[in-house]
């Protein structure tokens, strides 16, 4: 049995209830509207946020349609962040694959994201679950509020790895954290449990987007974006943080702040991400990855279910080996 399998095998049954729920959500829409969240729709994805909702559930009690609902929201909050992320990165592909403002435009790509976004407060008010739906809704303004940080880190000056896990904190980790004590709370779970929940939720968040700005130093087309995208967008990752921490190299310092002040080229661009893997960059993200998992096991050692413990060690691998 694969990775994949693996993850899937305690949920397979609930996990394709999901998947039609996500369709009918995006679907049955006439004309412009109808065909744009066809294409989203089509595109898919790896689930792997439904996923862990589901899987800490049936961890602590049976999956229901709280927990469906639930998942949905948050699935589809964050679909519509991702529209919306397209339209602020000027991007033309999402993981190998044409982005909606590709297709379209940034007008019709905003008006989407915000059908979807009224569409996940729609379902997640099915949970009829007040603490769930207040959850969700601060979720949208920590997504929201850490895409800003993004944004005002990039005129910033200085450099450190402090303020950039306090960014992907609010980017990323909130967004699996979320995912997490959603899962236990939809079965009533204990406060203690959906706490625990909640902060192994926030380590795979981290470690998520650690691996995903380390495919910024490589080249690949399954990714959907060149090497040294972040850099010509004006972020320092992990990796290049930590190589411009440890040389004190001046010349590569300026070039960084080129990068910040939106004024690198190309060729700059990839002397910096050399810069980045001759000077362990990529060994030190993968190092603060391999401390996180240590902390996320202690939760898998925790839980009830063999096939749970199994299925979220092979869901904590693959958010850090994963190669898209």
């Amino acid at each position: 049995m694969n990775t994949a399998e693996n993850i899937k095998k305690p949920i397979t049954t609930e996990l394709e209830e999901f998947k039609s729920l996500f369709h009918d959500a995006l679907s049955d829409k006439d004309g412009l509207l109808g065909d744009a969240l066809l294409h989203i729709s089509n595109r898919g994805g790896k689930m792997m946020r439904p996923i862990l909702v589901m899987l800490i559930a049936k961890n602590f009690g049976k999956i229901n349609m709280v927990t469906q609902n639930g998942a949905l929201g948050l699935e589809l909050l964050h679909t519509a962040s991702l529209v919306h992320d397209d339209v602020v990165d000027e991007s033309v592909e999402r993981r190998g694959q044409a982005s909606m403002n590709a297709i379209y435009d940034n007008k019709v790509s905003i008006l989407v994201g915000d059908y979807i976004l009224s569409t996940a407060l729609f379902h997640v008010a099915k949970t009829k679950h007040t603490e769930i739906v207040s959850l969700l809704a601060d979720l949208g303004r920590t997504l929201s509020d850490g895409e800003l940080k993004q944004l005002s880190n990039i005129s910033k000056k200085d450099i450190s790895e402090e303020e950039y896990y306090r960014i992907i904190q609010g980017k990323t980790a909130s967004l699996f954290a979320a995912c997490a004590k959603i899962g236990a709370m939809s079965v009533d779970a204990t406060k203690e449990d959906i706490d625990d929940a909640e902060r192994f939720g926030n380590i795979i968040g981290l470690i998520f987007q650690i691996r995903d700005d380390i495919f910024d130093y490589y080249e690949s087309t399954d990714i959907g974006k060149p090497t040294g995208n972040d850099m010509a967008e004006g972020k320092l990752t992990l990796p290049v943080i930590h190589a411009l921490l440890i040389t004190d190299n001046e010349e590569m310092k300026t070039l960084a702040m080129k990068v910040k002040d939106n004024t690198v080229n190309k060729e700059e661009i990839a002397r910096l991400v050399e810069f980045t893997k001759q000077n362990g960059g990529i060994e030190y993200a993968q190092k603060k990855m391999d401390e996180l998992r240590m902390s996320a096991a202690e939760f898998i050692k925790k839980c009830r279910n063999d096939e749970i413990k199994s299925a979220l060690t092979s869901y904590l691998d693959y958010v850090i080996q994963r190669n898209k």
